[in-house]
């Protein structure tokens, strides 16, 4: 209509062709901007502009516009005086609630399969399937639903906000790392890679078996073994799965006892201790060095950490031979980058290594997850957990990757196997392997050759100032220090204070990890 302001025709334009928008682009209509008495008035322009788009359109689509249309309704109008509105509360709650985009049955859809299945509604069918000595009457305590997705990260921004982002020295397989930007955009945050799961469709999957398949050739050359799985769930977890493997490999009602050093990284002891117990496995834990392990008739492996949780390098070619002529297996728990410009730990005779991939481009995130990984012989290929990416070759006589001796999983043998769909992590492993191609080996050598060149510079100016490293004889990355008199608890304490993290070993002993 020529008579009608140019403002409120451009609102009405607005509002039919970009009805969503109509409450973020004019949330109140001011008064002055009113020039239509009443609905009915508003009905009118808003149809006479439809027609240029088609009746069929406006017919459809009138009914929730005016709705909005009616969220500001003005009360009076005056040409002297500014108007007050009735604003409905609808107005400001948000439109991407999570409700709204839920794909799942719709209420009448309950309330149908709820008279199919013979119930009256939900509450009925839970007290009818779920016993009632595990059902929970009390209410969650849940938010309301009506925050939306965009108010829901700014008040998770807020809470991260409260964060103390310290420096850490504290190690034990938790490093910092630099995600390669190529990795970060086009994997890490690549719903093609992050949303794959386990690529038993060999014939859409070749990308990722690849990526997998270089995986575990690194994993080969790092330890120096002959075969690896393509990751575990973590360190201590791959630990207690090589534990479990041995135990298939020998009587296990014979030989049930399995040694772990006391300078393994504890978590680590924790969980085997407990995977142990359910095994029917006697776990000891005590000092490598002092251990006689020729008087353990009963025993069926050991295991060690490279370097150890002290920082401390050894080289356990001893202990691996004095293992072995007991008939036990020796396994070693081994980080990738000392691995990188260390011995591997196949030259003093590991039977299987187990460690974490983490420091290999994956973030720490808050302590997990990353992958693991554990490379054996070949002659244990069998009784490994985990994937297996294996080359084959197609119809055509081309190279092609599938996962292979699948007859080891739980989809096949069931409780029997020795693996299951759960034993991975894709994604981080993916990860660290594309890291590892990333920086080539040259570049892992300079990443590796710098961070044991920083902690020689740390124990160097340590000892300048008149601290007593214990381990400065061979180390890699981390450094023991006495700080006796003093508390090792208290100096930790005071160093937190200054926003640097590091770790308490004993009451004598701090340790001090340097990363990439």
């Amino acid at each position: 209509s020529s008579d009608l302001s140019p403002k409120l025709a451009l609102h009405a334009i607005l509002l039919l062709r970009f009805p969503r928008m109509w409450s973020r682009t004019t949330p109140v209509v001011e008064a002055s901007y009113v020039t239509l008495r009443d609905v009915s008035a508003m009905r009118a322009v808003a149809a006479s502009v439809a027609q240029s788009a088609g009746k069929a359109r406006a017919k459809a689509t009138l009914h929730s516009q005016m709705r909005l249309l009616q969220l500001v309704r003005p009360r009076s109008f005056s040409s002297t005086s500014s108007a007050s509105a009735v604003v409905s509360n609808e107005l400001f709650l948000p439109t991407d609630t999570f409700a709204q985009r839920h794909l799942g049955p719709s209420p009448a859809e309950v309330e149908e399969m709820c008279a199919v299945i013979g119930v009256k509604d939900l509450k009925e069918l839970m007290e009818k399937t779920i016993p009632e000595s595990v059902r929970r009457e009390q209410e969650l305590d849940l938010p309301d639903g009506t925050l939306g997705e965009a108010g829901s990260l700014a008040l998770i921004r807020e809470i991260l906000s409260k964060n103390v982002i310290a420096k850490n020295f504290i190690g034990m397989g938790y490093h910092g790392t630099n995600v390669p930007g190529p990795i970060l955009r086009n994997l890490l945050e690549n719903p093609g890679w992050y949303t794959a799961y386990t690529p038993y469709q060999a014939e859409i999957s070749q990308g990722r078996l690849e990526s997998l398949i270089n995986y575990q050739t690194l994993v080969c050359e790092l330890t120096g073994m002959e075969v690896a799985n393509s990751s575990l769930l973590d360190e201590g977890s791959a630990g207690a799965e090589a534990m479990a493997m041995i135990a298939r490999t020998v009587n296990s009602k014979a030989k049930n006892q399995f040694f772990v050093s006391q300078d393994v990284h504890p978590q680590s002891i924790d969980v085997m201790k407990t995977r142990a117990h359910y095994f029917g496995m006697e776990l000891i834990v005590g000092d490598h060095t002092t251990t006689d392990f020729a008087s353990m008739p009963k025993l069926c492996g050991a295991m060690v950490q490279y370097p150890d949780t002290q920082g401390r390098l050894f080289d356990y070619k001893a202990m691996g031979d004095a293992v072995h002529k007991n008939g036990a297996h020796f396994v070693v728990a081994a980080d990738p980058l000392a691995l990188v410009a260390c011995k591997p730990p196949s030259e003093f005779g590991a039977d299987v290594v187990v460690g974490s991939m983490q420091r290999f481009g994956v973030p720490m995130w808050f302590g997990g997850p990353s992958a693991a990984y554990l490379a054996t012989s070949k002659k244990q290929v069998r009784r490994m957990p985990g994937r297996l990416i294996g080359e084959s070759i197609d119809r055509l006589g081309n190279p092609a990757y599938r996962l292979t001796l699948q007859t080891r999983e739980q989809h096949i043998r069931l409780d029997k196997a020795t693996s299951n769909v759960c034993t991975a992590q894709v994604l981080l492993a993916n990860m660290a392997g594309m890291y590892a191609v990333y920086h080539r080996s040259d570049g892992l050598q300079r990443i590796a050759e710098r961070v044991h060149a920083l902690a020689q510079l740390f124990a160097s100016e340590a000892g300048k100032a008149g601290m007593a490293v214990t381990n400065s004889d061979c180390f890699f990355d981390t450094l023991s220090i006495d700080v006796s008199p003093k508390s090792a608890k208290a100096v930790v304490e005071e160093l937190q204070n200054k926003q640097l993290n590091m770790r308490a070993i004993n009451d004598k002993l701090i340790t001090i990890n340097v990363d990439e």
